[in-house]
């Protein structure tokens, strides 16, 4: 299945005095790379939020930022660190007798020092809260499931126009490798008269035995037959039910390595420009399936 690594989808949901919003962006990447953010006093979601999100997604890069309001929490608590401030405080009169200034440390000085005055922590009722969030973050990952798939519908139309194309290539590279013993022969039989320029008779058999074995050292039909099953494993995994992006990917470096082999096997000038031809084609499909799942 073809189904692009990159989207986003926001989802909200409200269930008694919670009020829940997510927000998911995913990125290309290798592997399966999590971030979860979440506001202060509810870190204990982000397992769970995570174990939804890895039934769902294979590999990317995935950001989540989840907000939560919850109206019946009882007005905002905190908390003072006399041992802090009283320690502040004597630090300032100490420099105002050092140094012989007026006035005394104001309370709007002394709360503006980091530490002194913090929020409260006030236990939440997680499992209370859950089924809220969770329900709000599956439509999130529903609505981001139809967008990646979207996507991945107009690479699988990309791609299919390509490996057809590989296809045909892959059939003209075998046609022309099937002449080479003729055009060996050929060659060989020009060669010799040019270089005897006609004073040494030709043996049109030890010519034809010499062509054969120059035939079979450039035989690609092995590399031809490889080919040809690469281009029905890659459409056999862009139609399948699994995330696709890694095999492709391998499939794409076998291409290469069958290619690769031909040009170095076949001294042949139109199977040379067919593999160019190909080469550009399996580049351009390189880039396109670093961004499938």
């Amino acid at each position: 299945m073809i189904r692009s690594m990159t989207g986003f989808a926001r989802a909200e949901n409200s269930q008694g005095s919670a009020a829940v919003s997510v927000e998911i962006r995913t990125y290309n990447s290798r592997h399966l790379d999590l971030v979860v953010r979440l506001a202060h006093g509810y870190s204990g979601l982000e397992e769970r939020v995570k174990g939804l999100i890895a039934e769902r997604i294979a590999r990317g890069r995935v950001e989540v930022q989840i907000r939560i309001r919850d109206t019946a929490e009882e007005p905002a608590a905190f908390d003072v660190d006399e041992v802090l401030a009283a320690g502040y405080i004597d630090a300032l009169t100490r420099l105002r007798t050092l140094f012989d200034l007026s006035g005394e440390p104001s309370l709007e000085l002394v709360a503006k020092t980091g530490g002194i005055i913090r929020p409260a922590e006030v236990e939440k009722d997680l499992d209370v809260l859950w089924p809220t969030v969770e329900a709000c973050t599956v439509r999130a990952l529903d609505l981001l499931e139809e967008m990646r798939t979207t996507e991945g519908e107009f690479l699988a139309e990309d791609f299919s126009r390509r490996i057809a194309f590989i296809e045909a290539c892959i059939e003209r590279i075998g046609q022309s490798a099937g002449d080479l013993p003729v055009v060996y022969q050929q060659r060989l039989a020009e060669r010799i008269e040019s270089l005897t320029r006609g004073v040494v008779e030709i043996d049109p058999d030890r010519i034809a035995q010499e062509a054969a074995i120059m035939a079979d050292r450039s035989d690609i039909s092995e590399e031809i037959v490889r080919a040809k099953s690469h281009v029905a494993q890659f459409r056999d995994t862009m139609s399948g039910g699994e995330p696709a992006g890694r095999k492709l990917n391998f499939l794409l470096q076998e291409f290469n390595r069958e290619f690769n082999t031909m040009a170095s096997k076949a001294a042949s000038t139109e199977v040379s420009h067919l593999i160019v031809e190909v080469r550009a084609e399996l580049e351009k499909l390189r880039e396109q399936v670093q961004n499938v799942e």
